[in-house]
């Protein structure tokens, strides 16, 4: 897999030193720059037109639903200068959070007009993750051992948390943690926390089965599989079977005989609905008791943001997380909930200005999924996205899910640029 132009070479370099960048704790700073600079690279090539380079000229204007993301996450940010001015939080602290922006938000806009401007191919990107994954295999005995050979936890907290960010978790190195509730191992290998990478498992599955070399895409599934369950994550369990066989369920859709087995079985549910229904309940209960301390941290903290957005700021929230209690661990309130967390810190505007891309491009997606093998990866990426939504704060992981984010705006150049669209 030999890169073809600049930014070829610039995005499958970084994302096979993926695991140096982790060893040095750099990861939160690659993210961003490396959005920034391909951001104004891209730019820079609408610009220019046929003035720049052959290979790293534009591939077409900018598509519809890239514009979108550009407008929600610039309503982000002036939701969030609204919100400061509104709890005057000073000037200071409008600085530091605008900054935040440009390392979180803002790269839910930059990456996918990077995939749909610059001449990056998809099976750059698929090659890449599965180059993660071997990383991942190869350094999987010296990981899954440590906690029993007495190596620590953390190996080190890198200078680079001099800069700023969300937490010197961001910037530092693990062998693996132990899980307070049962004070047993868990990893998060190149991931700030052991759920985020879970999710990131997902995501590197989804990227190896759309590889067509079979040996990479061995080493890519068993890669992101070992992340998933070594993270002992409920989430990246629900999504690795959700956001892998739906998307190859959407053909069945334009199927006539689909439809028709859906209505027998619809007819069926009013002799099982009720028997069905207990199971659900019951196997819901049995996965929120699965780790039952962090789903009631969880609800705790999703009824406090609701209740003070409702009391204290409807409309541009509160500009910033604020600090917890013990009853939630001293976790902020407006975090591990995106959703949640939006309508806390930038209330309805905020929660509208991801609502609207998100929803759009995910039936986009959908749409394309039920017609073309090409939709699948992306429908599950964005499956994926949804459902890390609801855990996490999708913001401050957007510098580790910025190969998706690419992903995401090629496969918008690919549809723009296939005249039976």
């Amino acid at each position: 897999m030999i890169p073809r132009n600049p930014a070829e070479t610039i995005v499958y370099r970084t994302m096979v030193f993926t695991w140096p960048f982790y060893a040095v704790g750099a990861l939160y700073v690659v993210g961003p720059v490396l959005a920034w600079v391909l951001g104004m690279l891209a730019l820079l090539a609408l610009y220019l037109g046929p003035a720049i380079r052959e290979d790293l000229r534009a591939t077409g204007p900018v598509p519809p639903l890239v514009l979108v993301w550009m407008l929600g996450m610039f309503v982000m940010l002036v939701a969030l200068w609204v919100g400061h001015l509104d709890w005057g939080l000073g000037l200071k602290q409008t600085i530091k959070s605008s900054i935040g922006w440009a390392k979180g938000w803002a790269l839910l806009a930059l990456f996918p007009l990077v995939g749909a401007v610059l001449p990056i191919r998809r099976d750059i990107l698929i090659r890449g993750q599965c180059v993660i994954g071997m990383w991942t295999l190869a350094l999987a005995p010296i990981l899954l051992a440590a906690p029993y050979i007495g190596l620590p936890e953390r190996i080190f907290t890198s200078p680079l948390k001099a800069i700023g960010g969300p937490g010197p978790e961001y910037f530092s190195v693990y062998f693996f943690t132990y899980d307070p509730a049962s004070w047993t191992p868990r990893w998060q290998f190149y991931a700030p926390w052991s759920p985020f990478a879970a999710l990131l498992g997902v995501i590197m599955v989804l990227f190896a089965l759309e590889e067509k070399n079979r040996k990479w895409m061995i080493a890519g599934v068993l890669g992101g599989v070992l992340m998933i369950l070594a993270s002992k994550s409920r989430m990246g369990l629900v999504g690795l079977v959700a956001c892998t066989f739906g998307p190859r369920m959407m053909p069945l859709i334009l199927r006539g005989w689909a439809w028709h087995v859906t209505a027998t079985l619809t007819a069926s549910m009013a002799v099982l609905g009720t028997t069905l229904m207990a199971l659900a309940q019951d196997a819901v209960a049995a996965f929120k008791g699965a780790r039952a301390d962090s789903t009631r941290v969880r609800e705790t903290l999703q009824r406090i943001a609701k209740e003070r957005w409702q009391n204290d700021a409807m409309w541009f929230g509160h500009g910033t997380v604020h600090p917890g209690s013990h009853a939630v661990e001293y976790m902020p309130i407006g975090s591990h909930h995106t959703w949640f967390g939006l309508l806390f810190v930038k209330g309805v505007v905020g929660f509208l200005a991801l609502l609207v891309p998100m929803v759009w491009h995910t039936l986009f997606a959908m749409f394309d999924a039920a017609r073309h093998p090409r939709g699948r990866l992306p429908m599950g990426i964005l499956m994926t996205m949804v459902l890390l939504s609801f855990g996490e704060n999708i913001e401050i992981e957007a510098y580790m899910l910025w190969p998706a984010f690419v992903l995401l705006g090629v496969h918008l150049r690919e549809v723009a640029s296939d005249p039976a669209t």
